[in-house]
């Protein structure tokens, strides 16, 4: 079943590590989950708080899907991710739901971007609750390298939204991001609350992963020489 959409999250991001220094921290922050097709159309004045120029065009993802041997015979496709606020955006993980025509799930693409402008889109077949593995592909932070496995838990919002991605590597314990927040109406009282209780949350979040990237390498933490890579979310289309 396809989630109502557009939506508002406000949510808690965790990042936990283990090793070599056990390390964690959360911040608050709010997600929008919008059709791909019908992005919201906010009233002017609200409009710096919630821009959606930028994202991929639903040409492209088809494309894109086209190339996994997906069609989706335009069903709708929702993406969870920030906005833009202010002209500006920053999204560690976008995750797009992509249905079939009759509503049933066919693929959940992860898009995952690090702090260099790098992205890499990961094509997942999951199952009932939302969990898939994957090999990783791209470099994200100094402090890991390109091996190992993600598992991830990406079930589709409802009135909760409860995302967690595991980085397994040979030899490790594993590290663990999460995402776990509330639905909340996407109207203009619920957009302004929000923005004022977490101001310029992308911003924000960005600060707050490469202030923490500081402070673990201050405290020792190796780290990974970043190699060149390849972007898998190359325009194939028209951006929207």
């Amino acid at each position: 079943m396809v989630s109502p959409a557009p939506a508002l999250y406000e949510a808690v991001v965790r990042h936990v590590r283990a090793a070599p220094v056990r390390s964690s921290f959360a911040h608050r922050t709010y997600y929008w989950l919008t059709d791909l097709e019908r992005p919201p159309r906010l009233p002017w004045p609200l409009r710096p708080l919630a821009g959606f120029a930028g994202r991929p065009s639903r040409a492209e993802l088809d494309a894109y899907l086209a190339g996994q041997g997906v069609d989706l015979e335009g069903g709708p496709i929702l993406v969870l991710a920030h906005a833009r606020v202010f002209g500006y955006v920053f999204d560690p993980l976008t995750v797009y739901w992509c249905h079939h025509r009759d509503g049933s799930l066919a693929r959940v693409i992860a898009e995952v971007h690090n702090t260099y402008g790098q992205r890499h889109r990961y094509p997942l077949t999951v199952d009932d609750r939302g969990r898939a593995e994957v090999a990783k592909a791209m470099y994200v932070s100094p402090f890991h390298g390109t091996d190992g496995r993600y598992r991830l838990a990406l079930p589709e919002p409802g009135e909760r939204l409860s995302l967690t991605v595991t980085l397994h590597t040979d030899g490790a314990p594993p590290f663990a991001a999460s995402v776990r927040g509330r639905r909340v109406p996407a109207t203009a009282a619920s957009l302004i609350r929000l923005a004022l209780r977490h101001p310029w949350a992308p911003l924000v979040g960005a600060v707050r992963i490469r202030t923490r990237g500081i402070g673990l390498y201050l405290r020792g933490v190796p780290v990974h020489p970043r190699p060149e890579h390849h972007d898998t979310t190359e325009r194939t289309g028209p951006r929207s």
